[in-house]
């Protein structure tokens, strides 16, 4: 039976070789007598592909998968995201090539969702405003009477997207009382009505939304799909959160929307440049929480997306095809099926 290779990239170590999350646990792959693993440095932040010959598997990180990162050997068959993000890869490349795109929806379900509902609260009852004063002594206090907050029993909680994230939000948001509604094409209606959610067109869910929270891939499609002139439909004490991809919004309709009084405030914990520079005018605004693209960054998150990357590579090295593949239809390919087929029967323990 041959030995799975799984190349790792590697940020994932630092400088001195020591783990940079340590939460991501590698033990079943060193571990595994079926399973080698192999180090691969980005060159110029892209994935050589001379280093991925005779690579059966990839676990990925923050450098880019290119059509120029897919080795001549035609031996990789997957690459596995370290997340749900997968705008770092070049997934038509991917697909014609027969190589699985692999995300990790349950490692990032419950931290991200978790993140929504940090935002809302928050934002709704202004914490940060409210840390500032408890902070400036007498005078500080004086003021709180200024910044009273917002309930949420009644109001209404929007998601642009039900998928994995979006429907977690709305499980983790049931005691709070709110009314729920979703703009998702392809949103199942059964389990929105399992949820409580009614289902919306686009242009409702920003006029009707108090909180309106984004969890929907980045595309070209959706690219700019929050601009001025749908912040301008949302009611003036609504609130936009983020947690998806930066451009979905634009940056700089968002800030005019907000230093204007348009929409109450947002929470962001993305941005169209990453890392945002210091002056970003955003964060001028008091009624922006920020974070750095990091809020889910959890023991939790890292060690179930870690998880469910090992699980994916433990799979292949079965013969067994990986959970979480985004471009499906290479499942089917007779080129993935055959590669495949090497290692069936190689279940390991």
């Amino acid at each position: 039976m041959p030995r799975l290779r799984v190349a790792l990239s590697g940020d994932f170590r630092n400088p001195d070789g020591s783990p940079t999350f340590p939460d991501f646990d590698l033990t079943p792959l060193l571990t595994d007598p079926g399973i080698e693993t192999v180090w691969v440095e980005p060159v110029d932040g892209v994935m050589p592909a001379a280093a991925l010959e005779g690579c059966h598997g990839l676990i990925l990180l923050a450098p880019r998968f290119l059509a120029r990162s897919i080795p001549s050997s035609g031996s990789l068959m997957a690459v596995a995201r370290f997340g749900v993000g997968y705008d770092n890869v070049d997934v038509s490349a991917c697909t014609e090539a027969g190589i699985a795109v692999v995300i990790t929806p349950s490692g990032v379900r419950r931290p991200v969702a978790v993140s929504v509902i940090t935002f809302m609260l928050a934002l709704t009852q202004k914490l940060l405003i409210k840390d500032r004063l408890a902070r400036g002594g007498p005078e500080g206090w004086a003021a709180r009477v200024d910044h009273m907050g917002t309930g949420l029993v009644g109001k209404t909680l929007g998601q642009l997207g039900l998928g994995n994230i979006g429907a977690e939000v709305f499980r983790l948001a049931a005691p709070f009382d709110m009314r729920f509604i979703a703009h998702d094409p392809h949103a199942d209606p059964e389990e929105a009505s399992r949820l409580g959610v009614e289902l919306v067109g686009l242009e409702d869910v920003f006029r009707r939304s108090d909180v309106l929270s984004v969890s929907i891939p980045l595309s070209e499609a959706t690219r700019h799909l929050v601009n001025a002139e749908r912040l301008a439909l949302m009611k003036p004490g609504a609130f936009l959160i983020n947690t998806a991809r930066g451009p979905i919004v634009d940056q700089r309709a968002l800030y005019e929307a907000l230093e204007g009084g348009v929409i109450a405030g947002a929470g962001l914990d993305v941005f169209e440049i990453e890392p945002a520079p210091a002056d970003e005018p955003l964060f001028r605004l008091d009624n922006v929480i920020a974070a750095p693209h990091a809020l889910c960054w959890t023991d939790e998150c890292f060690a179930g997306n870690g998880a469910a990357d090992v699980a994916a590579m433990k799979a292949l090295a079965a013969g067994k095809a990986p959970e979480g593949v985004v471009n499906r239809p290479v499942l089917d390919s007779p080129s993935f099926r055959e590669r495949l087929a090497a290692f069936a029967g190689g279940a390991r323990p």
